[in-house]
């Protein structure tokens, strides 16, 4: 079994996210691409002392990103989860 730390990499800050926030108490994660959702589930919930009723995961491809001559590289393929808490619950954002 991983360690919390090395499930959830870090949070996710978006314009989308922060309404999902406001609205329906959801938070989106960068986690490891091979973390399930019952390893997001615990990570999320031993790091921050919460309680989780969801947990919702899509593999996001990388982009491919052009450099100054005709080559093209691309970003890095990653995985987000979208994890909903228990009604009154919320995460600091610090």
């Amino acid at each position: 079994m991983k360690g919390a730390h090395a499930i959830i990499k870090e949070m996710v800050v978006t314009e989308k996210g922060t309404r999902q926030t406001e609205r329906d108490n959801q938070y989106q994660f960068k986690v490891d691409r091979r973390a399930n959702k019952l390893e997001i589930k615990r990570a999320v919930e031993q790091l921050f002392k919460v309680n989780v009723t969801a947990v919702n995961t899509m593999n996001r491809p990388g982009k491919l990103k052009r450099e100054r001559t005709m080559h093209y590289g691309h970003t890095a393929s990653w995985k987000k989860a979208v994890v909903t808490l228990k009604k009154g619950e919320t995460i600091e954002l610090t």
